[in-house]
């Protein structure tokens, strides 16, 4: 049984908010001290007046695609106006699921080098564009993998000295039925994951023998799973290879965060 300070016990201080999944004007009260908003389309964006609520009760940062229409900053870039003058960009190439087809052609590089001398203290979201992410400098958005700390490491050896920001589902609890309900799917799109699936695997509590072996050990690589202390162990453990911040999206609802 999760308690009341079970979020802050894990060391996690950032919550990621998808308006797709949950209504944010209901997120005021999580027990975190910064929020990201992701953006899952132009009609999903929150309005002004509740990204100004969010910004009252968080540090807030909000994701912008520089190929969307409304943050390309070689283009539209209207939608930035609906955006408070204290909240941070997140600087990213966008998820084609969100795009148009004449956006997605769009070149991300220069938009992303003309976005961040507009922004200098945005996030840069290295997903899929690394070495282009990496290349604009900034703080370094990254996602969990099974990667993530011997890739920080190197980075870190490299000489990079910028800020990384890790973004990774978030599981409160140590029971591998509520974990593959909250996580399953999404551990089982990611590659290698994919390809060691059995055919036709559920991916849910409802997996079984060899795919439940797969999935479970795959929550633990590309999420953070367990109660509040084993949590809080493993982001220890990226703190020392070199990430400077956890972003937590609640996989099992908002509630989960609740102080």
């Amino acid at each position: 049984m999760l308690t009341e300070a079970s979020l802050a016990a894990t060391g996690i201080d950032a919550v990621a908010l998808k308006p797709a999944e949950v209504d944010v004007a209901d997120a005021l009260d999580l027990d975190a001290e910064a929020a990201v908003i992701d953006y899952e389309g132009r009609e999903r964006l929150p309005d002004a007046e509740t990204l100004a609520a969010l910004d009252d009760a968080y540090d807030l940062f909000v994701t912008t695609p520089v190929r969307a229409d409304g943050f390309d900053p070689l283009g539209d870039d209207s939608l930035l106006d609906r955006l408070p003058e204290t909240a941070t960009r997140v600087l990213v190439a966008g998820n084609g699921a969100y795009l148009t087809e004449s956006e997605a052609r769009r070149a991300i590089a220069p938009r992303l080098k003309a976005a961040r001398e507009a922004a200098p203290d945005a996030w840069v979201g290295t997903e899929g564009i690394e070495r282009v992410a990496l290349a604009t400098g900034g703080t370094q958005f990254e996602l969990l993998s099974r990667g993530t700390d011997s890739e920080v490491r190197a980075i870190r050896t490299a000489g990079f000295d910028g800020d990384i920001v890790l973004y990774a589902p978030t599981v409160l609890t140590d029971d591998p039925d509520e974990t593959l309900d909250a996580v399953g799917g999404y551990v089982s799109r990611r590659g290698p994951v994919r390809k060691a699936l059995p055919d036709d695997a559920t991916t849910d509590a409802t997996a079984e023998g060899r795919a439940r072996e797969i999935l479970l050990q795959a929550a633990t690589d590309y999420a953070l799973v367990g109660d509040a202390e084993t949590v809080a162990d493993r982001v220890a453990d990226l703190e020392a290879a070199g990430i400077d911040r956890v972003v937590a999206y609640p996989a099992r609802g908002l509630d989960a965060f609740r102080p």
